[in-house]
């Protein structure tokens, strides 16, 4: 993040909140503050975001933690909005660029 001179690890869950989830994203920032942060750059950041939380599981989850974690919650919308649909490929384009990889992987072996 360019205004925030951060790194940020985003982890994108398919259920809700669980609190072990902080232990991983710590892991995951240690591994950024170590590996990647560049000198100069403040503290890695972590979002993770699931489908559902629990306010009060997330507060004693995060109480403890030593690092910058925010949790946030997401929709499923069983359509993709209007305005986004031109922005991406069909469904039919995904599929053969699928297939194309796929046998392109299969050639190559």
């Amino acid at each position: 993040h360019r205004r925030l001179r951060a790194l940020v690890a985003i982890d994108l869950k398919i259920g809700s909140f669980q609190p072990e989830y902080k232990g991983k994203m710590e892991f995951y920032l240690e591994a950024l503050d170590t590996q990647e942060r560049l000198e100069g750059e403040n503290a890695s950041i972590g979002i993770i975001i699931c489908r559902d939380k629990n306010k009060t599981v997330v507060e004693y989850a995060l109480r403890t933690a030593g690092r910058p974690i925010g949790v946030a919650t997401y929709t499923v919308s069983p359509q993709l909005p209007e305005a986004y649909r031109a922005e991406l490929p069909s469904p039919e384009a995904i599929a053969e660029r699928l297939r194309l990889w796929d046998e392109k992987e299969t050639n190559d072996e």
